[in-house]
């Protein structure tokens, strides 16, 4: 149970320091190099707002990174998602499909926003590929 609550603390900071690191990555910056430079932003806002809990866990979250992060992990990770997101494209298509000959309009319109929604799921994940 001790080794779940840092890796849950790890994986909960990176999908809330995302957002904030494709806008704050130093210039030129690839790779666990931004992925690093983008927690350090998010320690010195945390630091600046006195928010020390977080602090702690960004501090967690940059030592998980400078010992376990690899840029060729990081591709490869990134790559996958990227695979899951076009699979889940072709789900929906399909989905939408099947709808379209059964003719339900409601369906169809449902289909068509969960497609549009996992189009642009697909479209964040290729953007996230070479950073």
């Amino acid at each position: 149970m001790k080794f779940l609550a840092p890796l849950a603390l790890l994986t909960l900071c990176g999908v809330m320091a995302a957002p904030v690191m494709a806008e704050e990555d130093g210039p030129g910056l690839t790779g666990c190099a931004a992925k690093k430079q983008g927690i350090i932003n998010q320690i010195e806002q945390a630091k600046s707002r006195g928010n020390m809990e977080q602090q702690a866990g960004l501090e967690t979250a940059l030592r998980e990174v400078n010992e376990h992060c690899t840029d060729a992990g990081l591709k490869k990770e990134r790559e996958n998602k990227v695979l899951e997101a076009k699979h889940e494209v072709s789900q929906r298509q399909a989905d939408l499909d099947k709808a379209m000959k059964k003719g339900d309009p409601e369906k169809i319109n449902k289909r068509k926003e969960k497609l549009a929604e996992s189009r642009k799921e697909l479209q964040e994940a290729l953007d996230e590929i070479d950073k």
